[in-house]
């Protein structure tokens, strides 16, 4: 793939920040993460559409009350925020975003064929989100504060489970995948709107 060995070859390469076409590189990672909330989107829908319209109603009102994993990544709180964050401080959550499901994806890879595009994408996207960050960050740490940031495995989903709590981990597990690629998906297209000072960036 065209856009995976032009990010590869900037890192063989050593090529320094201020050669990186930021716009390209931006333009790529916002595809990544498009591509990859589609498919969240549909793994989803495909699973809910397996349910039973009281299952869903159900495990529906009990992820309301639970938290996502991820939750525990400070990020701005609604689009006001998201708007005032610095282009630095969005790669950096949207980089804890994507490293926070490396392992969890794993769950998702087995079957159909969407699924298997799951971790060599979220790995892309990864890489692709570093080399921004290292062109942005001007000297600044990258994550000063990344050792206290310790993310636990999605619960017990990894354990033996009965029908019913396996039910309710998948659940959750999708929907905070998707969730989560939302939030990465909004936050790079705001990072990459402020290249273009003419732009609305309005969410």
């Amino acid at each position: 793939c065209l856009s995976v060995v032009l990010l590869l070859s900037v890192v063989c390469l050593g090529v320094s920040s201020q050669q990186i076409t930021d716009g390209r590189l931006f333009s790529i990672a916002v595809g990544r993460v498009q591509h990859l909330h589609l498919l969240a989107q549909r793994l989803f829908s495909d699973f809910e559409s397996s349910l039973q319209t009281e299952e869903q109603r159900q495990l529906n009102k009990i992820f309301l009350q639970d938290f996502c994993n991820s939750d525990y990544i400070i990020s701005p709180i609604d689009k006001h925020e998201t708007q005032r964050s610095s282009v630095l401080k969005l790669l950096s959550i949207s980089y804890r975003l994507v490293e926070s499901w490396e392992f969890p994806s794993r769950s998702l890879s087995g079957g159909s064929a969407p699924r298997i595009q799951i971790s060599p994408k979220l790995s892309e996207l990864k890489t692709g989100i570093l080399l921004l960050i290292k062109a942005n960050q001007d000297g600044a740490d990258l994550f000063p504060d990344s050792s206290a940031l310790q993310l636990a495995p999605y619960g017990n989903y990894y354990q033996s489970l009965g029908a019913d709590e396996s039910l309710r981990r998948t659940y959750e597990l999708l929907a905070c995948f998707k969730k989560d690629m939302h939030k990465v998906e909004t936050y790079l297209t705001v990072a990459k709107c402020r290249l273009s000072p003419e732009a609305n960036c309005t969410l």
